[in-house]
This record gives C-alpha cells, structure tokens and sequence, in this order.
C-alpha cells in the first residue's frame, strides 16, 4: 500500500518505520525545513552547544519496549532533570521536597516530622474533593508553598487564574518528604548522545520512506495514497471550519554566555512580576559535553495566533465541546487516522507519543490484515 503520513515527528518517523518494515511505501511531507518537530535539536555555529531548538525535551518513561526502541536508533546518555526556582530572593529545589520545605519555612524537619508540618500547619483540610488547581494546591502544600511556587508560574504559562484550571494539572507534580529532587520518578531517563533529530533521522532511514520538507500538506494529497497517518492539528485538518481549537505558544529570548550563566539546565522563576517562566541553559542538558560558551532561552508563554507554533492543548471546557465537534468530523472522514499530539488534541510526553505511534502502526497492519477498517484514532482524543 501507498502510505502518506503528514508531519516528520516522532508520530510521522515511528509509523512510518514500522510500516516500512511491514513493506509498505511511505511518504512523510512536513512543512518545516527539518525532521523532529518540536524535538528538533541542533549545533549552535557559535558555541558548539546542542540546543533544544523548540524547548528542552527530558526523555523518561516506565515503558521498556518504548526505551528499548528509542535506544535501537541513539545511544542514550543518564540524565537527571534537577530544576531550581528562584522566588523570594532565594532559590530552591523543585519539585518541593524535604529540602525545599526546610530551606522555605528555615527548619530541620525529619521526613515524618515535615509531613505532620505541612499537613497540619500549611494544607487547607477544609478542601474535601479539590477541583481546581487552586485547591489542588492549597489542599496539600498549603498557601505559602503555592504562592512561591506554583501560582505566579502557572498564571504566566496558561494566561488565567489557577482556579480556572482542573486540579489533574498539579497532580504531575508531586511533593516528596525526602531529599530526592530527580524532577521525574520514571525508571528509564538520559538524553540521546547527539540528540533528537539524529535519532529521528536514522528512524526515518529506511528504503521504503521517502521524505519531504518544506511541503504543506493538503488534503487533495491523500487522494494518491491509500491511507493518511496526520499528526498536524486536528483542527487545521478541516481548515478550521469550525473554529480554532485553543493552544498556548512559546516564544524564546536566546541570549550566549561566556561560562557557566547559571549551573543548572532549568531554572523557574515564580513571581507574576518575573514575566518569563524560566530560563533554560542547553549546555546543561549534555553534561558528557564541555563548552565554554553557552546558550541560554528566557522562555515566555502566551495565547497561540494563526501563525504561532501551537505547544500546549488549552482543553477547558469550551475547547472540549469544539473538540468533540471535530472528533465527530474525523470519525466521518475517510482514509485518514489522527495521531500525536496535536491529532488528538492531548498534551503527550515523547514515550507516550511513541507508544502510541507503534500501537496504530500495529493497529493499521492488524486491519488491513482482517480488511477491517482503519480507525480516526487508535487513541481517543475525549
């Protein structure tokens, strides 16, 4: 079969392997002049740096069959995610653990003893059921933990009060009462020695794949292939017909160093008056490399426009009644099936983006074997 998968990311570069293996032709189109997406890294000409072009990406995950993949394609390197936040003049570990806690409230707390603290002195018990990620907070660090860390950082990156959020947000981030401050619990965490883009690009080294940058897709394409894989925004399928589902976008302030500008790789800054999120310093994310220079991101969130890069599904209420609009579109199109993130409309981390890709890979092959249909999404975006 004549396969079109639209978007040269890490949907677009699983699927499309898988397939070519199974003996299918494969087509991948992307409207950018490189491979990766939003993973995409490169050489910085002035520094020597890898940098994270589009934000830094920490590849961690429990799925050994998802690491024992990526680790076929690139030598992945240990790496920790340790973030820092300065807040108060002062600057701490995150996410908030014991040494968080005893550094803020200036104690020497042992972990039953920080646990009882912040319980019976810090969280607001009167929250039963929280619902917002207000509550959320209040309920189990308490005001003056949410206030320094959490309100002013989360206003900044999704532009509205934390009460108008769910409380499944903060859920992501938990609090320890000991002294790890490894941001991420999953077994398997490194970065790929020469980055995501080589990676992607040995994935998409196959016979069966042709590749196509800076070509945007439309919809007339899918009339010469037999199936359409589109991992590009659900909505800008349809031409937006029924409206613009609601993203936040990145915009990133580059900035060199001569030395070492902060000696962490991410460093938050949660004050409202701070009007960046955080900085990142992308040398710190190879810490096997030695650069003298380094290049740094302010990184600062807003509303997404028609022409900005969409990075995070807003997915509040009235996102979700024009996502199901579109759902029932998809359901009614032919020859094509959704996937990723912006395909399902979901906030996904790379091994869940992986996992997903090589189940419709699978998916796909196991209809085509019965001569069943293919479904819109082998991952329900609702």
């Amino acid at each position: 079969m004549s396969i079109l998968l639209v978007g040269a990311g890490l949907s677009g570069a699983v699927i499309g392997r898988r397939l070519a293996e199974a003996g299918e032709t494969v087509t991948i189109v992307d409207s950018r002049s490189h491979v990766g997406g939003n993973c995409h890294t490169e050489r910085d000409a002035e520094t020597g740096v890898l940098v994270h072009v589009y934000g830094p990406h920490i590849f961690h995950t429990d799925d050994a069959e998802v690491w024992d993949y990526v680790n076929a394609f690139e030598t992945f390197r240990p790496y920790r995610n340790r973030v820092k936040a300065t807040t108060g003049g002062a600057v701490y570990s995150l996410p908030v653990n014991l040494h968080t806690i005893n550094q803020f409230f200036g104690k020497t707390l042992r972990p039953d003893e920080a646990r009882a603290f912040i319980m019976t002195e810090q969280a607001d018990t009167t929250i039963e059921d929280p619902q917002t990620f207000e509550e959320q907070a209040l309920r189990f660090v308490g005001k003056d933990l949410y206030e320094a860390f959490f309100k002013g950082y989360t206003q900044k990156q999704w532009g509205c009060h934390p009460s108008e959020l769910p409380a499944s947000i903060l859920k992501r981030l938990p609090v320890r009462f000991n002294y790890d401050d490894n941001y991420f619990f999953h077994r398997f965490q490194g970065m790929p020695e020469h980055g995501y883009t080589a990676m992607i690009e040995r994935i998409l080294d196959h016979p069966g794949i042709a590749v196509h940058l800076d070509t945007v897709f439309d919809r007339s394409q899918g009339a010469d292939h037999d199936h359409v894989f589109y991992s590009g925004p659900l909505d800008g399928y349809f031409d937006y017909e029924l409206g613009r589902l609601g993203y936040r976008t990145l915009d990133f302030e580059r900035f060199t160093h001569d030395g070492d500008y902060q000696g962490c790789a991410v460093m938050n800054y949660g004050e409202e008056n701070v009007p960046f999120t955080r900085i990142t310093e992308h040398k710190h994310f190879a810490p096997w490399e030695d650069h003298r220079g380094s290049v740094c991101y302010r990184e600062f969130s807003r509303a997404c426009g028609a022409e900005d890069i969409p990075y995070y599904p807003i997915r509040q209420v009235a996102e979700k009644a024009l996502l199901g609009d579109y759902v029932r579109l998809a359901g009614a199109a032919e020859g094509v099936t959704f996937v990723g993130r912006l395909g399902t409309y979901r906030y996904l981390d790379m091994d869940v983006t992986i996992r997903e890709a090589l189940d419709a890979a699978r998916g796909f092959l196991d209809c085509r074997a019965a001569g069943a249909p293919v479904p819109a999404f082998f991952a329900a975006p609702l």
